[in-house]
C-alpha cells in the first residue's frame, strides 16, 4: 500500500481551465457533497495547488487498488513519516478511518455527519454558467438551455454530450436508481408520488416497493431528484424536479419546453435556498417575500390578467405583494387592481439581486 500511497504523493496534480466557484475550500476541515460531476474534484484540486506539493496527499477513493484494510493500517503513518498536512480522500467512503491531522478535505454524494464545515456543491447557476462561456452574447440563454449546469460539458463536443451524461450517470448510479431518474425525467414539474413512480416502473421491471422507495429517496437525498411541496399542505403530493435540465435532455426524447422552462426557473430558486411552496395555479409562492413566481416562457398580457384573476382569493389572504412572471424575452410592469404584475425575462431575473 505504501508503493501507491506514494505514487499519489509524488503526482502532479493538473486542474487546467479551472474557473471560480461561488463556494470555495478555506482551511478548515471540509466536505463537500454534490452528485456527480459536480465539480467536488477540481474545487478540491485548487485549493491544493495553492500549497506546496510536500504537504498535501490526495487520493482518489474510487482507485480500484486501494484495499480498504491496508489503506487504514498504513495511511496515518505514511502522512506522518512524510510530514502531510492536508489530505484530500475524493470520493470517500465511511469504511476508511479518519485521523487527527491538520485539516482534512472529504468528498462524497451523500452527506455525512462530521464536525466539518460543508460545502453543498450544487450544479452551475445561470450566473456561474456564464463564467464558462467563450464568449457573452445573446446566444449564453440557448446555450444554457441546451447544456444545464454541469461545468463539463463545456468541454464535450455537442453530438457526445448524450451519451456522456448517459455514461455519468450510469457510473454513479444504480441500475434501480437509473430506472427511477429516467421516469422521473419524463414526469418533471407533475404532482408525482413515490407509489406514482412504482406503477411506471413495475411494468418495466421487477421491482418491490420498499425497494423503489430506499432508492428514491437515496436520489432525493443526494440531490438527484428535487421535490417541492404545497404550501400549508405538507401531506400533499409533492412537484417533482430534476436537479439539472441536461438530464432530461440525456435521457428521454420527448421534450415539453415549457416543463424544462419552469425546471430551470424552480432550479434557481432552489440553488439560493429560498423557502418556496407550490399551489393550485401557482408555479411558485414565496411566503417571505410576499411573491408569487409564475414560468411561463411566451406569456402575453391579457392571459396574465386572466391567470391573476383566477388567483385573487390567495393574493388577498395571503397578502401577496407581487406576482412575478418569468419569461423568454418579455418585459413588463402591468397594473392590476390585486397585485403588481412584472414580466420578467429569465436572464435578468436569474442574474437579478433579489433572485
Amino acid at each position: 500500500m505504501n508503493t501507491l500511497l506514494d505514487e499519489y504523493y509524488r503526482y502532479d496534480l493538473h486542474n487546467s481551465g479551472f474557473i471560480e466557484r461561488k463556494q470555495s475550500i478555506h482551511e478548515e476541515n471540509t466536505l463537500i457533497c454534490g452528485i456527480a460531476q459536480s465539480g467536488k474534484t477540481a474545487l478540491i484540486k485548487s485549493y491544493l495547488l495553492t500549497h506546496k506539493k510536500s504537504i498535501y496527499l490526495y487520493l482518489d477513493c474510487r482507485d480500484c487498488r486501494l484495499d480498504v484494510k491496508e489503506l487504514n493500517a498504513s495511511l496515518k503513518v505514511f502522512c506522518r513519516e512524510n510530514k502531510i498536512s492536508i489530505l484530500a480522500l475524493d470520493n470517500y467512503y465511511d469504511a476508511i478511518d479518519l485521523f487527527e491531522i491538520d485539516q482534512i478535505i472529504l468528498s462524497c454524494e451523500e452527506p455525512l455527519e462530521f464536525p466539518y464545515r460543508i460545502i453543498n456543491l450544487g450544479l452551475l447557476d445561470y450566473e456561474e454558467f456564464l463564467a464558462f462561456e467563450t464568449k457573452f452574447d445573446g446566444t449564453a440563454l440557448n446555450h444554457f438551455f441546451q447544456l444545464g449546469g454541469f461545468p463539463a460539458m463545456h468541454k464535450i463536443a455537442s453530438e457526445d454530450r448524450v451519451l456522456y451524461l448517459q455514461s455519468i450517470l450510469n457510473r454513479a448510479l444504480e441500475p434501480i436508481e437509473f430506472s427511477i431518474l429516467s421516469q422521473a425525467s419524463k414526469m418533471v414539474t407533475q404532482k408525482v408520488s413515490a407509489f406514482n413512480l412504482y406503477e411506471r416502473l413495475k411494468g418495466e421491471r421487477k421491482i418491490s416497493k420498499d425497494k423503489l422507495y430506499i432508492h428514491l429517496q437515496s436520489l432525493f437525498d443526494r440531490g438527484y431528484l428535487k421535490s417541492l411541496g404545497k404550501f400549508n399542505h405538507p401531506s400533499a403530493v409533492k412537484k417533482l424536479y430534476l436537479c439539472d435540465i441536461a438530464i432530461k435532455h440525456a435521457l428521454v426524447i420527448q421534450k415539453h419546453f415549457g416543463r424544462i422552462f419552469e425546471n430551470l426557473v424552480f432550479s434557481e430558486l432552489d440553488k439560493h435556498h429560498l423557502e418556496c411552496y407550490y399551489d393550485e395555479g401557482i408555479d411558485f409562492y414565496l411566503p417571505q417575500r410576499g411573491q408569487i413566481i409564475i414560468a411561463s416562457p411566451f406569456a402575453n398580457e391579457h392571459a396574465l390578467f386572466k391567470k391573476v384573476e383566477s388567483l385573487e382569493g390567495f393574493i388577498v389572504s395571503n397578502r401577496v405583494r407581487e406576482v412575478i412572471v418569468v419569461t423568454m424575452n418579455l418585459e413588463s410592469t402591468l397594473s392590476h387592481p390585486v397585485s403588481r404584475i412584472e414580466m420578467i425575462p429569465f436572464e435578468r431575473w436569474a442574474l437579478g439581486e433579489d433572485t
